[in-house]
């Protein structure tokens, strides 16, 4: 059970935080660009939501990088039992904070057409870049955790 794609210690754990910890950014740094974000708690919760994956994510690739350097193993249960439980609350505040935004943008444009007034400067078309881009973050945290739930069951 050693050879899972996305495992700890692993190029392609390396790449699967990475995504994560981009993706996170590139949400963060879309919805602060358009203007009106602050007036909405949902879209606040997405930016604090996103920041706790960016700093949650880059630190394990910096564990990866010093793992693949160090050719050191990472999978032992404790380690493992960590990431386990920091994915899965990362992972879950992730998808609240996407889905709560997408709930406001979905109203906003669909269903008020908030977004169609000329008096009213709302970027409507960057809140859904953004929470695209969160949705893709989490989506990928959640395939970190599965891993890691895996591996970790498979130690036991």
């Amino acid at each position: 059970m050693k050879a899972l794609i996305g495992r700890p210690g692993s190029v392609s754990g390396l790449v699967l935080r990475l995504g994560q910890c981009l993706f996170a950014a590139a949400a963060i740094g879309v919805m602060v660009s358009a203007y009106g974000f602050s007036s909405f708690t949902a879209f606040c919760y997405l930016i604090a939501s996103m920041g706790l994956q960016v700093l949650w994510s880059f630190g394990l690739a910096c564990l990866d990088i010093y793992s693949l350097t160090r050719k050191r193993d990472l999978q032992s249960p404790i380690l493992v039992s960590l990431f386990v439980v920091g994915d899965w609350v990362t992972a879950a505040l992730s998808l609240a904070a996407a889905c709560s935004s997408a709930g406001i943008t979905v109203l906003y444009t669909k269903d008020t057409d908030f977004c169609k007034h000329p008096q009213l400067t709302l970027h409507c078309g960057k809140f859904q870049i953004a929470v695209v881009f969160a949705f893709i973050a989490w989506a990928l945290v959640a395939v970190s955790y599965h891993v890691m739930f895996w591996i970790l069951l498979s130690s036991v």
